[in-house]
């Protein structure tokens, strides 16, 4: 039987002392037993174990273009600006470079505390705009990526069709993105053998409503619902005012308004951003049980707004973070950045406490855990996602000795870890599946990968 042997434990129901962690041959968690003696042969956690944190968010490529847009390209940049700029640096990218962008930044995810990545792709045809002679060469070069960091993956392949409200036509720089509808539902069927053969989950991500017309958008639920019942759906909504005021003008109705009274959101749906909302959006959408998608470091690079997480909660919706365009990989800086954010635009602090738990980094913790988990589509259905009997044996280790932590209580070495360390400098290990893919702070591919993401991002940038 594989085991470890925890002198603190971060539980669903929260911190608990002694525990021995079981898991079988399939990395599920088989036992979870607190107030124990440590057996013999059971390993030792040298600190705290917290659960893995899922990444809901991802466009694994945009890492090789993180810093590459932080000066001022015209009077006043945005978000569309840094669009443009994306476009261009998605246009350059290979298969071979995504496969090496993308096995580096999922090594920095588990070095990072991220145990699992939902990945949102939408880079799928060669760079003339034409289907490779494999129409999923992009989309497995991603599951590789995955396989061989070792990280659990959620793969997300994006219908995009138009480029803005009212399905006009898609720009020159989007041919890359663009598939038929019947040809996406095609992609899940090929993909579907490949994901299961590594134990993935896969979805769909209709990219936004400026990008997937209405009879599209139903048409790709439909058909995705008929493959797999429980398969999850994720979305950008609301994430910029533009957005608003453009769906505003094509239908009458905001972003998130118009999707709870056109599509069956429920449990599956991940509403990535959803920034600006008015009070009665987040009221419709916390009820239908989706997850609110969080992305807090890129919401700030871009500076798309901030959402009104004690709004959310007071309507008892969930949520999970992600790192979206990889400016920062960092599971605990995200949730930093989520609480400062709030405490920014409320003026107080420990805004994301509650009064069943007041420590912050712990509350945070168990409920992006929980939200994550469900909008990955791994997580047992009705439990409690983490450190939990039937859930995958993820987990993070916390170097007790690390100079932030040494000497504190549990949960106080998690605050430090969230607060007041170099965030990842304090991660001993990290485990997927039952599995150590983190010793000692460093995966075993670091340097060779690092070197392989250096190569792909200097090809992909340098001048024709």
């Amino acid at each position: 039987m594989n085991q470890i042997f925890a002198a603190d434990a971060l539980l669903p129901t929260g911190w608990a002392r002694d525990v021995l962690i079981a898991w079988d041959g399939a990395g599920r968690i088989t036992a979870v037993t607190p107030n124990m003696q440590r057996p013999e042969g059971a390993a030792m956690a040298l600190g705290p174990v917290i659960p893995g944190m899922p990444n809901l968010h991802s466009h694994a490529f945009q890492r090789a273009f993180a810093g590459l847009t932080e000066y001022r390209g015209q009077a006043q940049d945005s978000f569309w600006s840094w669009r443009n700029l994306m476009y261009r640096f998605a246009q350059r990218i290979t298969p071979q470079a995504l496969e090496a962008i993308a096995t580096w930044l999922y090594i920095e995810m588990l070095e990072a505390g991220y145990t699992s990545v939902c990945e949102f792709h939408y880079v799928h045809h060669d760079t003339d705009g034409r289907p490779y002679a494999d129409d999923a060469t992009l989309s497995l070069a991603l599951l590789r990526a995955a396989h061989t960091a070792g990280i659990a993956i959620t793969l997300l392949p994006v219908l995009y069709q138009s480029s803005g409200f009212g399905a006009k036509p898609p720009r020159a720089d989007q041919a890359r993105f663009i598939r038929s509808t019947d040809n996406m539902l095609s992609l899940l069927e090929r993909l579907a053998p490949a994901a299961q053969a590594q134990g993935a989950v896969l979805g769909l991500a209709p990219h936004s409503l400026r990008a997937v017309p209405p009879d599209s958008l139903t048409a790709a639920v439909q058909g995705l619902t008929a493959l797999n019942p429980q398969a999850p759906i994720h979305i950008h909504i609301a994430e910029q005012t533009q957005e608003v005021e453009d769906c505003i003008a094509w239908s009458g109705q905001r972003p998130v308004q118009w999707l709870l009274e056109h599509a069956p959101v429920d449990e599956r749906w991940c509403l990535v951003h959803a920034t600006h909302m008015t009070p009665a959006e987040y009221a419709g959408a916390a009820v239908t049980g989706a997850v609110a998608g969080i992305c807090p470091t890129t919401e700030a690079n871009l500076g798309d707004g901030i959402f009104d997480m004690p709004l959310w909660l007071q309507h008892g919706g969930r949520w999970g973070v992600g790192s979206d365009s990889h400016a920062c990989v960092n599971a605990a800086e995200e949730l930093l950045m989520l609480e400062y954010g709030q405490r920014l635009s409320r003026r107080q602090r420990n805004v994301l406490a509650h009064s069943s738990q007041p420590e912050v980094a712990t509350a945070m913790t168990l409920q992006a855990v929980q939200g994550g988990a469900q909008a990955s589509g791994r997580w047992v259905s009705g439990a409690a996602a983490g450190i939990a009997v039937g859930q995958s044996a993820d987990w993070v280790v916390l170097d007790a000795q690390h100079v932030a932590l040494r000497g504190l209580p549990a949960p106080a070495m998690l605050s430090a870890h969230v607060f007041a360390s170099h965030r990842t400098s304090a991660i001993d290990s990290v485990w997927v599946g039952g599995a150590r893919r983190v010793a000692q702070g460093r995966h075993a591919l670091h340097d060779r990968a690092a070197s392989a993401f250096a190569s792909a991002r200097a090809s992909t940038i340098a001048p024709d």
